[in-house]
């Protein structure tokens, strides 16, 4: 059989660990399900010597008074100022002034070149908060626990994805919800990330090349 005439068996989606993401929670093959919260910055440096003091204090505190399991990440990719270049284009389009109009397109050149030559990262942070198939019951510990013997096959979810995730919501929203509460109280905002955010976050993370490209929820998963 020629090369061109053999059957694709597999996707690369057999070697990522998530299952779906439905409900703004992502569910992983082995039957556990994690959250992904998105945090506000603030500008450290920008602060005095006693608020330094007082924000490194109260991270401490809030780390220390954890009781499960988080795990931050840190997002940094060039700046996609896309939506902003057809903005301006649109405005163009509508001014008849022709000085107004030169001088906007002449800014809309210097934003671009500033960006390209400058490459401007958008920094992003995130703290996920996983909830592990022994959390949610015997069978999904069973099912985690097979996967880790060598050459075993995944046997997929150990029960419905609808009962796990009510099972992971459950668990997971007391610990979004203290997270909350106490990234408050360094003045962050914390906000869950929804299901199409999660898809353009992982799309974004597995292809960096294609800056700028939007993802279709709409587009069925590939088996």
């Amino acid at each position: 059989m020629k090369p061109s005439q053999i059957p694709l068996t597999t996707t690369t989606q057999n070697h990522v660990d998530i299952e779906d993401i439905l409900q703004d929670l992502i569910l992983l093959k082995d039957g556990s399900v994690c959250l992904v919260l998105e945090i506000s910055a603030i500008n450290f440096g920008l602060l005095s010597e006693t608020e330094q003091d007082a924000t490194i204090y109260a991270y401490a505190q809030l780390l220390n008074s954890l009781t499960f399991s988080i795990q931050i990440i840190i997002s940094s990719k060039q700046k996609d100022i896309s939506d902003y270049i057809v903005s301006l284009d649109k405005q163009l389009t509508s001014i008849s002034s022709p000085l107004l109009r030169g001088q906007l397109a002449k800014y809309r050149d210097f934003v671009k070149t500033v960006v390209r030559q400058g490459n401007v990262l958008d920094k992003k942070f995130f703290i996920s908060i996983p909830c592990s198939s022994f959390e949610l019951g015997a069978g999904a510990a069973a099912n985690s626990l097979s996967s880790l013997i060598p050459g075993s096959k995944p046997k997929g979810l150990p029960r419905p994805k609808q009962d796990i995730i009510e099972r992971a919501i459950t668990n997971l929203s007391p610990k979004r919800d203290h997270l909350v509460r106490l990234f408050a109280r360094i003045g962050l905002r914390v906000r869950q990330l929804t299901t199409n955010e999660l898809l353009q976050f992982f799309f974004d993370s597995y292809n960096r090349g294609q800056l700028g490209t939007k993802v279709n929820p709409t587009i069925p998963k590939q088996t």
